[in-house]
């Protein structure tokens, strides 16, 4: 698509959009964009991210909407820098996580009955996840599966779920509250100690997920009342 048919549209869709990014990084395009690498953009895919949750908790549907296409634009971005590394392209994106949605709901496209509620098809989405991702060379174990890029809390929750599950680590809430209790009367006495500072912040995390809350929401709700309390 030349320049002149790109400003002749009054309305773009994902075709012109895909265009759009190609143009930009053609050697006639912007020297910043033609620049950018997926190392580079790591940066400002995970801000982006944030942006879009933010604009959720804020209710904003118009911020919403701008937020996910700058989200959009990150992978439409990363899939160009592949097709010119004859890697892949955007379309191969879409096709494999469309048939990734076809093979992970058998009870909505195949031959199962309908899934009883929600936690029955989560349920049946992790069981064909595992079994596609058992006998592949490079399959991390279950608690190394779950991304060191996560914020801390998102994965401190995920790794002790999957124990949970995976390897029958589980405690009732009154035994976290009890293991709670003890680590702090070790931090009274000796003071300052990293591997029971560690400990207290696990401990808090796994109480928020044995009483199913969102251990990140309830911290990012905390510092917001924080910040209330002087501003």
């Amino acid at each position: 698509m030349t320049k002149e048919e790109i400003l002749s549209k009054d309305r773009y869709d994902f075709e012109d959009f895909k265009a759009i990014v190609e143009y930009l990084r053609a050697p006639d395009g912007c020297p910043w964009d033609r620049e950018q690498t997926h190392e580079s953009m790591k940066q400002n895919l995970i801000e982006e991210c944030y942006e879009v949750i933010e604009a959720i908790d804020n209710k904003d549907t118009d911020n919403l909407k701008e937020e996910l296409g700058d989200v959009l634009l990150q992978v439409v971005m990363h899939s160009q820098i592949s097709k010119e590394n004859h890697e892949f392209a955007i379309e191969d994106v879409i096709n494999g996580v469309a048939e990734k949605l076809v093979r992970r709901h058998p009870h909505v496209f195949g031959t199962e009955g309908a899934a009883e509620n929600a936690a029955a098809g989560l349920s049946r989405w992790e069981s064909i996840k595992k079994e596609e991702k058992q006998g592949k060379s490079d399959a991390l174990t279950p608690l190394k599966s779950v991304p060191k890029a996560f914020p801390a809390c998102v994965r401190a929750q995920k790794v002790l779920k999957k124990a949970s599950k995976e390897y029958g680590n589980s405690q009732n809430a009154d035994e976290v509250i009890k293991d709670l209790k003890n680590t702090l009367d070790r931090l009274e006495k000796s003071g300052k100690n990293t591997d029971d500072l560690q400990n207290l912040l696990l401990q808090s995390v796994n109480l928020t997920r044995i009483l199913e809350e969102n251990a990140e929401n309830i911290l990012t709700n905390g510092v917001e009342k924080f910040i209330s309390m002087y501003e």
